[in-house]
């Protein structure tokens, strides 16, 4: 006789036979005897539960040849029982969904169905693992389950009843099989052991059960393998033959982490290492080691609670009373974040040690007063910022030497203002022997510490265009875009240089707009300054450039007069200062309108008063951008007490301009040399 597994050998005849699943035994058992027998039932839970069994089971009640009715107590030696056990009658059919997963198998089978039993009373469909049906078989399968013939009896079974459709649990009766308590298990391979004669300790069969998780087929498997030990079959040879961590060795693990022994903990390792165990299998004991330690601790009388032997639960009870709940949780979460490193690692063994050290108290201590220390300096920072946000004070900062470019202008002599009269002369002024020591302009530094700012690591453009995206309203956004642009950000400082200062008196209103718009993309409060941008260099070199009216006597004024073609009079541009060289600066003194003589009409040159004058009759209006004529026209006319004198103002022997007072207007700077009106807010 053929050799037969023990899981074969045993496998439950009748719903009594079946092993910790007495709730469902009963209910089957009352409907068969009932005659309440339901078109299909749905048979869900774990493998190694009696699912399979009990569908058998319920055939062999349905058709037993010895009864005229279906019977709870099948005889087991007729013909369909036989054939039920065996697997070959014709009228009990076994489906292994996994194979058989596509809607023309449904159909073929409901087609069959159609047809009368040939020796039983009820044809019974028995489809295992029906999960793995398609959508389109369920749903084929969905009517006939619904209404089937009255000689047709369905049996679903499956470990996983989410992936089965919910129409189609609906129209079975559901059972769900639990797993087999320990105890059941334990009497059940008591009793196989000693029918079968296994030499084996209580303590051994304990750890079987344990191992199988409440699987009785995994359980009759292992303890089928142990029978061909020769000798008495005892725990360590269990851990020996499943590769596991035997349990002596995690309770020295667990001592010499407790007494902070690196060395002890690595030669425990090293011993369970050279038994041929895996790291990954001994991380995963030792974690399950530190559940149980944990129930030992807080629950010292529930050791139903975890699958160890009685000596191993002894021994924890008396372990635990050493270790801290708060240790054992650190350690378990250490574990279970050491898994994955040793899963994906080249070195397992290695990181196995590492992750082992890092379980001493040594090592949870430094942890512990390292996170402490972070958390009181983030405490510390936050209160500081806190304060900082509530109460601000300047920071004082050393400011940078920036030099500040002055313009000199060298008074002139009479007989230079002669010569000018005559014929176009050049400045060539010498600049001064001494020198001049570069002077330093302190910048306002804003209240809030540099430390709370990070400067874009961006060009002035490139941030200047991201504040302006944030900007609202849309108005307000095009107004900074065409006047305005940003000089500096630093040091959550934002300088905005504006093309004149009427925009700039303007832009005041946008501020806090502006502020809101730098939050917005870079997260920071921020100080705004307006300043005035830097006139374009070829604004600047106009500006400089002095008209010079050529003929400064009265006969050379009627010559614009008497002009009958209408041309303007002849005008010689001359270079006031060489824009190679510094030019002086200029007094309120110096800058008084000087003439020629007394009774003189013509004005002297821009050079000597240190304005800059714009020609009026060679420059055209369209060639300057409106805010720089704007500026241009602005000072010009300051210098004839506020009258602007256009293009067609004719100059006349009669013209008393004696009376023209200069004003000294400070002149168009470099932004990155002197700041123009500052205003912070």
């Amino acid at each position: 006789m053929s050799y037969e597994p023990l899981h074969h050998k045993y496998r439950p005849q009748t719903f009594a036979d079946l092993v910790g699943q007495e709730a469902i035994a009963t209910t089957l058992t009352h409907a068969i005897e009932r005659q309440k027998i339901a078109p299909a039932y749905l048979f869900t839970g774990p493998r190694g539960t009696g699912k399979t069994s009990s569908a058998r089971i319920l055939a062999k009640s349905l058709n037993c040849l010895n009864s005229n009715k279906p019977t709870a107590q099948p005889c087991g030696v007729c013909v369909v029982c036989q054939g039920v056990a065996k697997g070959a009658t014709l009228d009990v059919i076994e489906i292994d969904a996994a194979s058989n997963t596509g809607v023309d198998n449904v159909r073929e089978l409901i087609e069959r169905a159609q047809f009368a039993p040939v020796q039983c009373r009820y044809k019974v469909y028995a489809i295992d693992e029906c999960h793995m049906l398609s959508t389109a078989a369920f749903n084929a399968l969905l009517k006939t389950l619904e209404e089937p013939p009255a000689h047709v009896v369905f049996v679903l079974a499956t470990t996983d009843p989410q992936r089965v459709l919910p129409t189609i649990i609906s129209r079975c009766q559901r059972f769900d099989f639990r797993r087999i308590p320990l105890d059941a298990m334990i009497g059940h391979l008591s009793a196989i052991a000693a029918k079968e004669s296994i030499d084996i300790t209580p303590e051994a069969i304990h750890l079987v059960a344990s191992f199988a998780q409440g699987g009785l087929r995994d359980a009759e498997s292992l303890l089928d393998q142990l029978s061909l030990l020769a000798g008495v079959v005892t725990v360590e040879r269990i851990w020996d033959l499943v590769g596991s961590v035997a349990e002596p060795d995690l309770l020295e693990i667990l001592q010499a982490i407790a007494q902070n022994q690196p060395e002890a903990l690595l030669d425990a390792v090293r011993r369970i290492m050279d038994r041929g165990r895996e790291p990954l299998t001994l991380l995963q004991n030792l974690a399950g080691f530190y559940r149980d330690l944990l129930v030992a601790k807080t629950a010292p009388n529930r050791n139903d609670l975890i699958a160890v032997t009685p000596a191993t639960w002894d021994a924890l009870c008396t372990q635990a009373k050493v270790w801290d709940i708060s240790n054992i949780l650190v350690g378990q979460q250490h574990l279970a974040k050491s898994e994955a490193q040793i899963k994906n690692t080249t070195q397992p063994r290695l990181w196995l040690e590492v992750s082992l050290l890092g379980l001493l108290p040594s090592a949870s201590l430094r942890e512990q007063g390292a996170g402490s220390r972070g958390k009181r300096a983030e405490g510390a920072e936050g209160a500081e910022g806190a304060i900082r946000n509530s109460t601000p004070h300047p920071t004082p900062q050393t400011p940078h030497p920036i030099p500040e470019r002055t313009t000199h202008h060298a008074p002139l002599s009479n007989h230079q203002l002669t010569a000018n009269n005559q014929q176009p002369t050049t400045n060539n002024y010498q600049p001064p022997t001494t020198n001049q020591q570069p002077t330093t302009t302190s910048t306002q530094e804003s209240s809030l510490p540099n430390s709370e700012f990070q400067t874009p690591n961006s060009s002035n453009e490139e941030v200047w265009l991201q504040v302006l995206a944030c900007l609202q309203p849309h108005s307000t956004q095009a107004l900074l875009k065409q006047m305005g642009r940003l000089i500096q950000f630093e040091a959550g400082i934002a300088r905005i240089g504006m093309k004149s200062p009427a925009w700039r008196d303007r832009a005041k209103a946008y501020v806090p707009n502006i502020k809101a718009a730098f939050l917005s993309a870079f997260g920071q409060e921020v100080q705004v300054q307006l300043e005035l941008a830097a006139m374009p260099k070829e604004v600047r070199e106009a500006t400089l450039t002095v008209a010079k009216i050529a003929p400064a006597n009265s006969s050379a004024l009627e010559t614009k007069n008497n002009n009958t073609n209408g041309t303007a009079p002849a005008i010689e541009y001359t270079t006031g200062v060489s824009m190679a060289q510094p030019a002086a600066p200029v007094s309120n003194s110096q800058s008084a309108t000087a003439f020629q003589d007394g009774s003189a009409k013509t004005p002297i040159s821009a050079a000597a008063t240190g304005d800059p004058v714009t020609p009026t009759t060679s420059t055209p209006v369209g060639q300057l951008e409106i805010s720089e004529f704007d500026i241009v026209v602005q000072r010009f006319a300051k210098s004839f007490n506020g009258e602007a004198i256009g293009d067609s103002t004719e100059f006349t022997s009669s013209t008393d301009i004696s009376s023209i007072s200069s004003a000294t207007v400070p002149e168009w700077e470099d932004s990155d040399t002197a700041e123009d009106s500052d205003l912070d807010f």
